[in-house]
């Protein structure tokens, strides 16, 4: 028998978390656990209001599906039946941990990845502020190899130049958001290029992806708001060169790893990413971010506290997470 626990956790950020959607100073949380055989299995997820979720509406969600998994319902068959976004990860991480710490085979191995996980390095983000703040933000972290800015339209050439200066050797990345018109594309990626950007995150909005594909941008573009799951992907064929995974969009690791093989046969780059959680809910998205071109895995770096274990961090280097964590 099967076990399912649902509960709301909160956690303080180090200050304040700002995009071009608005700001934030603590994450909250839903973890799903499923108890058998006296060992625990956990899955984190973030409820988010740009997909229409909410605390209340994803623990119902979960509790809602997790009745047939509490009654034998694989993994498969979960995602078969649920539909993409936050609840379905929780759960899906939680039977991925669940199964590993049953069978002693870890997730790693279950999921078909060629090699153990090895070490990874995370961009670092730079929470939306004014150029300066933006600036000085910049130079506290200047040792840390990659930057990824959060921007939001007018003010942005600024921000990134200030940041630049502040710290020359890093490398960077910037996400809109979806904060840009679509005339601001072509001559903001030729001034970001100038300044070394390596890659622009969904400059507009989910809804006018159409514009892209006739757009001139010297720089990547990587689909975020714009990717979920395998439905849909082909939409984003000849307007992105990169797509953001995140096991919060794509409703777990299952389909996570089924979404980058498919991006990956189509010759797209890959990048990993999160929501912004805990060590927890980024330990089943490392699986994923093996051999990834970019890695954005940074969420308890910018947190006041987190859980314990957690991921061992060396400066912006993370290590692979501990079986008592997860996996």
């Amino acid at each position: 028998m099967v076990q399912l626990t649902v509960r709301h956790d909160s956690f303080p950020i180090a200050g304040t978390f700002t995009i071009s959607r608005g700001s934030k100073t603590s994450v909250e949380v839903v973890v799903a656990e499923l108890t058998a055989d006296g060992v625990v299995g956990r899955g984190e997820c973030v409820p988010y209001a740009r997909y229409g979720e909410s605390i209340d509406s994803v623990m119902a969600q979960i509790r809602e599906f997790g009745a047939a998994v509490e009654a034998g319902q694989d993994r498969a068959g979960l995602n078969a039946a649920m539909p993409a976004g936050a609840a379905r990860n929780a759960l899906d991480s939680a039977m991925w941990d669940l199964e590993a710490k049953r069978s002693g085979v870890p997730v790693w191995r279950a999921a078909g990845l060629s090699a153990e996980p090895v070490p990874l390095v995370t961009a670092y983000t730079l929470s939306l502020d004014t150029p300066e703040n933006m600036a000085a933000s910049a130079a506290r972290n200047a040792t840390r190899p990659l930057f990824k800015l959060k921007l939001t339209g007018e003010g942005d050439l600024e921000r990134v130049a200030a940041v630049r200066e502040a710290a020359p050797e890093t490398r960077l990345i910037v996400d809109a958001n979806e904060g840009w018109s679509a005339a601001m594309v072509e001559p903001f990626s030729e001034k970001l290029a100038e300044l070394g950007v390596e890659m622009i995150e969904q400059p507009l909005p989910a809804a006018e992806d159409a514009l892209l594909a006739d757009v001139a941008h010297p720089i990547p573009l990587c689909a975020d708001e714009s990717a979920h799951a395998r439905h849909g992907f082909e939409d984003l064929v000849g307007k992105y060169e990169m797509i953001n995974i995140k096991l919060d969009k794509t409703g777990g690791l299952t389909e996570a790893l089924a979404l980058k093989a498919m991006a990956e046969a189509a010759g797209m780059e890959i990048m990993v990413g999160c929501m912004l959680a805990t060590s927890l809910g980024m330990a089943p998205a490392f699986m994923v971010a093996q051999g990834a071109k970019v890695v954005d895995l940074d969420g308890p770096l910018l947190l006041a506290s987190d859980r314990d274990p957690a991921f061992e961090f060396q400066g912006s280097t993370m290590l692979p997470p501990t079986a008592a964590l997860w996996g």
